[in-house]
């Protein structure tokens, strides 16, 4: 009897799982699947059918000026997150235990923020009446207080702080466990600390780089709301032009088939962070 109920639970365990999976990942992409090939009806909403209309509006200008703008934006915020971010992690895995926990902590809490905090601070930090350039101007760097948003460079600070606490987190792991021997055989050798830190450290961890990149371009490609506050209609992404197709134009099949797109490129990126972390291991 008892060998039958470990039997009974060792099946139930993989189940649940897999029904959680089916039911808050295959249905609803099932549905989503399904109406990106519906047909618009401009006086309804739209009507079932089974034509690629919306799909063929990816070769578009249009969706094409989105896509691009939408991976600049995200790969610069990548590529400023892990600049900032690399330096400021190996500092604080040098760092003694004691001091390094306030500033993980701090790290966490501020992951704890929702993207409309984060919006609407910037938005304040950066206006004319409350904002930074008000102690510019105190300080004598400018003449008047001027509002620094709307703007792309605004948008652009405001994706780097929100990803900037991942790259950290997601970078600690591996630098904590970096050998301290080799910065310091190098700087025996005569290599400068600066030089040590480009030649030594940073080629070693070179696949933890280019997966932190990948996983904070596909976090950041999906920001919604910085977008709106921080940028100009121009500067609105993809996942922004999505919820206004279908909620604003009422076109929902070509918001459906835009969604299934950029589904299938963030699976696809999070595929290859998983390539290059199992490279890492296997070079390990």
């Amino acid at each position: 009897m008892t060998g039958a109920r470990m039997t009974l639970r060792d099946g139930l365990l993989p189940a649940f799982p897999a029904l959680a999976l089916v039911i808050f990942f295959l249905i609803p992409f099932g549905i989503m699947l399904t109406v990106s090939f519906f047909h618009r009806v401009p006086e309804a909403f739209y009507e079932p059918a089974f034509e690629f209309a919306n799909y063929a509006r990816f070769f578009s200008p249009f969706f094409g000026k989105i896509l691009v703008f939408s991976m600049f934006v995200s790969a610069c915020a990548a590529v400023l997150a892990v600049v900032i971010g690399f330096p400021f992690t190996y500092f604080l895995s040098q760092m003694p235990r004691r001091q390094q926990i306030p500033l993980i902590v701090f790290l966490l809490a501020v992951l704890s923020l929702s993207e409309v905090i984060i919006g609407f601070a910037w938005s304040t930090l950066l206006s004319r009446t409350a904002g930074v350039s008000n102690l510019l101007v105190w300080v004598g760097l400018m003449e008047r207080p001027e509002a620094f948003t709307p703007s792309f460079t605004a948008l652009l600070l405001g994706l780097c702080y929100l990803g900037f606490p991942y790259t950290v987190l997601v970078m600690y792991p591996s630098l904590s466990r970096l050998d301290p021997e080799l910065p310091e055989a190098a700087r025996m050798l005569g290599a400068s600390p600066m030089r040590s830190f480009f030649t030594v450290i940073v080629p070693c961890l070179r696949n933890t780089i280019v997966g932190t990149l990948i996983l904070v371009f596909v976090f950041t490609l999906g920001a919604y709301l910085l977008p709106q506050v921080l940028g100009r209609p121009q500067h609105w992404t993809l996942s922004v032009h999505i919820t206004d197709q279908a909620i604003f134009q009422s076109n929902l099949p070509f918001a459906a088939a835009m969604a299934i797109f950029f589904l299938l490129v963030s699976l696809a990126l999070v595929g290859l962070t998983l390539l290059v972390g199992k490279d890492t291991e296997t070079a390990a």
